[in-house]
């Protein structure tokens, strides 16, 4: 009896010295992140668009049947936040990114937080970053001052804000406002850590529709580059497609059976998306590689037609599932299983914990200048690998300016305060109604929320609050108490200032009074405050 149990427990030494010696000795993954603009929930092919919406996603559904799509996946309303969410893991109104940012604004997403790429390079990784950055365009806040490397093909903004200064678009600006335009709008950049970023090109009409395939161009490059060394590298590549307005490639224009411009881009982000997995295949590095691809935020339906498709209720710009809810696919041969799916609540704010957790590093607990800070962000490896329990099972919503959630998600269970854009745009009109859309006023629910069961509701469009058959009115109390525990959070860490103008609702001649009597109260007694116009770094 005792031989056998020395025996079994000198096994179970070996098991365990073996299995911590491979999982220690084992190579960290290359990450790839691959990011589209305001692509729509069900423009892709898996997700039920594809051929059937004359767009047809053959790259991206074959990476879906050998990966994992995912059905709950969450960004943010708007481009900004979106991205800030995903770079930083924290919701966006802790980094001040709230809003989207237009050019000659400035500023952008502070120096003292952390991003994906500076989290990684603690575990010695290379990182790049190519395509869409919209985060700001302080020398401080641009990507090779966040952590990457190396930064090439950047533009700072939404596709549209580049038209501003075309001629053909806008004939009837002023010369004036034409000029403040060109000298404010920063071309496509480039640069390495360290250095300031420069400027390569400038945005043209003759260039804007083939930036996405120069782009990735540069990406295979640079693959190449990073298989040859054999390091482990993160690479963060974002096409500026699919946002109004939609300009094809000319290998594209015309091509989709859809015949419209937004159809064609679909097609060129899907031709992009399948270059990139080949090239990752050809160089034999697919099992060292993990990819995930996802968009930053809902379909923009104030832009239809020239915009993607959601089944759900609201757009881009609102607390509704339409705003948030987009498509995902995780892919790495060997380790995520080939056609799995997931319906666990995740999303972009996860990348952070996920990535830290593939790369054996720990999340700081304060920010880059020192500072206590917290993550919002979840680690989906039990979600990828099939290992237990997701660790989230919430989700918040936000638009600009809230600080406190219009709307959470909690299980299947969604509990809804601001109805801002419920119904898009108007059914056979290509004028959505203004009060419809992202445009919308923010209108809260007084006193409770509207309480919906996503599961069999997902539209949103039965609000079980009260509804004399299955009312569910005992869900207040549980939305309640993780909203107050949100809160609590912004005591401890407070959110930073504002990065982006916005517009806050009107100053009132009340508002004003008050502000009044509170600096003659402060003046009167002495009181010293710190600045409020302290620099947003």
């Amino acid at each position: 009896m005792k031989k056998r149990l020395l025996s079994l427990v000198f096994t179970g030494l070996f098991c365990f010295v073996f299995t911590h010696t491979f999982a220690q000795s084992k190579k960290k993954p290359n990450i790839i992140m691959i990011i589209s603009d305001d692509t729509g929930w069900g423009d892709l092919g898996v997700y039920g668009g594809g051929l059937g919406r004359g767009m047809p996603t053959p790259n991206l559904d074959k990476m879906a049947k050998e990966g994992m799509q995912f059905w709950s996946f969450y960004g943010q309303p708007s481009c900004t936040p979106g991205r800030a969410a995903m770079l930083t893991g924290r919701i966006p109104n802790r980094s001040g990114m709230t809003t989207v940012a237009f050019q000659g604004q400035g500023g952008g997403l502070p120096a003292a937080e952390w991003t994906l790429a500076s989290v990684l390079k603690k575990a010695n990784y290379k990182t790049y970053f190519s395509g869409k950055w919209h985060l700001g365009e302080a020398d401080y806040a641009m990507p090779n001052a966040q952590g990457f490397d190396k930064m090439e093909n950047v533009v700072l903004y939404h596709l549209n804000a580049y038209t501003y200064c075309f001629p053909s678009w806008n004939p009837d600006m002023s010369p004036e406002m034409n000029e403040f335009f060109q000298k404010s709008t920063t071309g496509v950049l480039e640069g390495l850590a360290g250095q300031k970023a420069r400027e390569t090109t400038k945005v043209t009409e003759d260039n804007i529709a083939e930036l996405d395939m120069m782009m990735t161009d540069n990406n295979l490059k640079q693959l190449e580059a990073y298989a040859k060394e054999g390091d482990p590298f993160f690479m963060c590549i974002n096409f500026a497609k699919n946002h109004q307005p939609n300009l094809p490639s000319k290998q594209f224009a015309g091509k989709s059976p859809a015949k419209s411009k937004y159809g064609d881009c679909v097609m060129e982000m899907d031709y992009n998306v399948g270059r990139i997995m080949d090239k990752i295949r050809e160089l034999g590095i697919a099992e060292d590689t993990f990819v995930i691809y996802t968009v930053d935020n809902g379909a923009w339906q104030d832009v239809h037609p020239d915009s993607g498709y959601t089944p759900f209720r609201g757009t881009k710009g609102t607390d509704r599932e339409a705003g948030s809810r987009v498509p995902a696919i995780a892919w790495w041969p060997g380790q995520i299983e080939a056609g799995s799916d997931s319906h666990d609540i995740v999303g972009g704010l996860d990348l952070m914990a996920t990535f830290a957790s593939l790369a054996g590093v720990q999340l700081p607990t304060k920010d880059r200048e020192g500072v206590a800070m917290v993550f919002d962000s979840y680690d989906m490896s039990n979600v990828l690998f099939k290992k237990g329990k997701p660790l989230r099972d919430k989700w918040f919503y936000f638009t600009e300016t809230e600080l406190s959630p219009g709307a959470v998600r909690i299980g299947k269970w969604k509990a809804v305060f601001n109805t801002r854009g419920d119904n898009g745009a108007i059914a056979g009109s290509d004028m959505p109604g203004q009060q419809l859309g992202w445009r919308g006023d923010e209108t809260y629910i007084a006193t409770v929320p509207a309480i919906y069961d996503l599961w069999q509701d997902p539209q949103e469009r039965y609000d079980l609050f009260m509804n004399s058959w299955t009312e569910k009115t005992w869900t207040l109390v549980v939305f309640n108490q993780a909203t107050a525990e949100l809160m609590k959070t912004y005591v401890d860490y407070p959110p930073r200032p504002l990065q982006s103008e916005v517009y806050t609702g009107p100053m009132t001649i009340e508002h004003f009074r008050n502000i009044e009597k509170v600096k003659k109260l402060i003046k009167d007694n002495d009181i010293k405050v710190p600045s409020l116009s302290a620099d947003p770094k």
